[in-house]
């Protein structure tokens, strides 16, 4: 029997046709970070302030400045919350979904939008955590920058995120340091400036 070029081609397509019809593997997590991850997601569009509750370092940097957080941009696997200082914007905590857990990473800008010496630090889940709460201690690359910058101090970095219906709280300890801010989520506030490096 004669094969004819229009089956060769039928024959030559079929495992083409077979990668197009494969599904993607599924983004595999749990209910306790889904439920956080879609309570943040809830704000979105929506900026409040905040005021820094613990402080145990002295001449802290963010004494009497006006603090925002804006939860800017989000989809089905990351939020972006630029975290205004006064009229420094070079802060975005960007909260992803990894397929094992959620990782938070802290963007830092100059003002031209260049990436900052100390930018991409953050942290990956390591437990379920709560659907109020979660803690990220410092990763690997985050170690690694932060004995190179001469603060070895900060390789015990641990932050955390906690989400009620009314606040949301931001978290950084290690041992002897404990840093804290408050947002109040009832009372939503004017939309601050692009965050740098931004569009």
């Amino acid at each position: 029997m004669k094969i004819t070029k229009y089956v060769i081609a039928v024959l030559a397509s079929l495992p083409m046709a077979a990668t197009s019809l494969a599904a993607e593997a599924p983004l595999v997590s749990i209910k306790t970070q889904d439920d956080f991850f879609n309570s943040i997601s809830k704000h979105c569009g929506k900026s409040y302030e905040g005021k820094v509750t613990v402080d145990n370092a002295a001449g802290g940097s963010f004494a009497n400045k006006k603090l925002i957080m804006h939860v800017r941009k989000c989809t089905d696997s990351q939020l972006q919350v630029p975290f205004h200082v006064g009229n420094d914007s070079s802060r975005t905590w960007i909260i992803t979904k990894t397929g094992s857990g959620l990782s938070l990473k802290h963007d830092h800008r100059q003002k031209d939008g260049s990436n900052d010496k100390s930018t991409m630090y953050g942290g990956h889940t390591n437990d379920a955590g709560w659907a109020e709460m979660q803690s990220f201690p410092a990763d690997q690359y985050s170690k690694e920058l932060f004995v190179d910058q001469g603060i070895p101090q900060s390789v015990g970095n641990t932050w955390q995120m906690y989400i009620y219906p009314e606040k949301f709280t931001y978290r950084l300890i290690r041992q002897g340091r404990e840093f804290r801010v408050d947002f109040d989520l009832s009372k939503p506030i004017s939309t601050p400036v692009t965050p740098w490096g931004y569009e």
